[in-house]
């Protein structure tokens, strides 16, 4: 990481151990030139296919939004201007260089964009952290809200007679990815029980150490009596 630059709030939020967090590991050594294209692709889908997004964010088309996914090794900076909108991936961005920070996990960020989470849920439940202007989030969450945004629908939809193919392509490696998550939550678990067991066993004689102090402390004080 540069000299002067920072992930913001990179030790807030520990990411969940999950097949994204594997991911990011892979991505880890790529710079991000090289995952540009795609987030330039993804962004010429949502001008295409829900240019009203944009439109309501003119009020604050000056203000950058930082996009920080946790459990991947970069954010992404988007400049809502109608006419010329940015999406930059970057490794770290300067504490200026944003109005507002959305962090979070990156299934957690893709469920609010697509509607199928609410953010204030999310954020009392610290599933979601938001930095800076909050009034910036707002209405960012209030243009995506009802938008129809579904990333697999519409990032297929660039490959024209290939996008039913690819559409349920893309469908069974999302249900692999569920089931591989569930088989890493599994190995997790079973990774930790041993270690749980043991804490909880020490508590435990922890607790009987305390009362057998109290007890022969009761009795002292007694036998002085």
């Amino acid at each position: 990481m540069m000299e002067g630059q920072y992930r913001p709030g990179a030790k807030a939020m520990t990411p969940p151990f999950s097949p994204v967090l594997l991911l990011g590991l892979a991505l880890k050594p790529l710079r991000p030139s090289v995952l540009q294209p795609v987030f330039d692709a993804m962004l010429r889908v949502v001008r295409r296919r829900h240019p009203d997004i944009l439109e309501r964010m003119e009020p604050f088309q000056d203000k950058v939004v930082c996009i920080d996914p946790v459990d991947l090794p970069f954010v992404l900076l988007l400049e809502p201007n109608a006419e010329q909108p940015r999406l930059t991936v970057r490794r770290a961005v300067d504490p200026d260089e944003s109005h507002a920070t959305i962090r979070g996990p990156l299934e957690t960020l893709i469920a609010l964009a697509e509607g199928k989470m609410d953010g204030d849920a999310l954020f009392f439940s610290r599933q979601l952290l938001i930095e800076g202007d909050t009034e910036v989030v707002v209405a960012l969450r209030n243009a995506i809200d009802g938008a129809g945004i579904d990333l697999v629908a519409d990032l297929t939809s660039m490959l024209g007679p290939l996008a039913n193919p690819a559409r349920r392509m893309a469908g069974a490696a999302l249900e692999a990815v569920t089931h591989v998550r569930e088989n890493v939550e599994t190995l997790r678990q079973a990774l930790i029980a041993p270690a749980v067991q043991g804490a909880a066993a020490r508590d435990a004689r922890l607790a009987e150490l305390e009362a057998e102090v109290k007890a022969l402390r009761k009795a002292s004080r007694r036998g002085h009596a």
